[in-house]
């Protein structure tokens, strides 16, 4: 007779033991649908007055601000921004607030701004 004595081991541990230990399945991050914020086209506004604007309000350096008022001229609209609809709707509302452009004697009042949802 041995000296030592065997011990056994259930299979099922073994395999347990051998396994490392399965990560959680990965949460899938749902992302909130987006929306553009859209700046349309009138005659009451100056490019320098869109220029400001959209510094002050959205921090669009002066060149990208003279970009988005060149299309809004010849296009009749431009995207000025593309976040989710809470955002896109505060960010409306402040075009729509901004005032008259002191330029033009004329000018009734803000922009016209609205937003839409963005393709996916």
């Amino acid at each position: 007779m041995s000296d030592h004595a065997a011990v056994a081991v259930p299979e099922v541990e073994e395999q347990a033991a051998a396994a490392p230990q399965a990560a959680e399945p990965e949460k899938k991050k749902r992302r909130q649908p987006r929306y553009h914020v859209l700046l349309w086209n009138d005659e009451d506004h100056t490019y320098d007055y869109v220029i400001v604007m959209l510094h002050e309000l959205f921090g669009h350096p002066p060149e990208k601000g003279f970009q988005i008022a060149q299309e809004v001229d010849l296009r009749g609209k431009a995207v000025v921004l593309t976040t989710t609809m809470e955002h896109a709707e505060l960010k409306r509302d402040q075009i729509k607030a901004y005032g008259k452009d002191p330029g033009i004697k004329a000018c009734k009042g803000s922009m016209s701004a609205s937003i839409e949802a963005a393709p996916e």
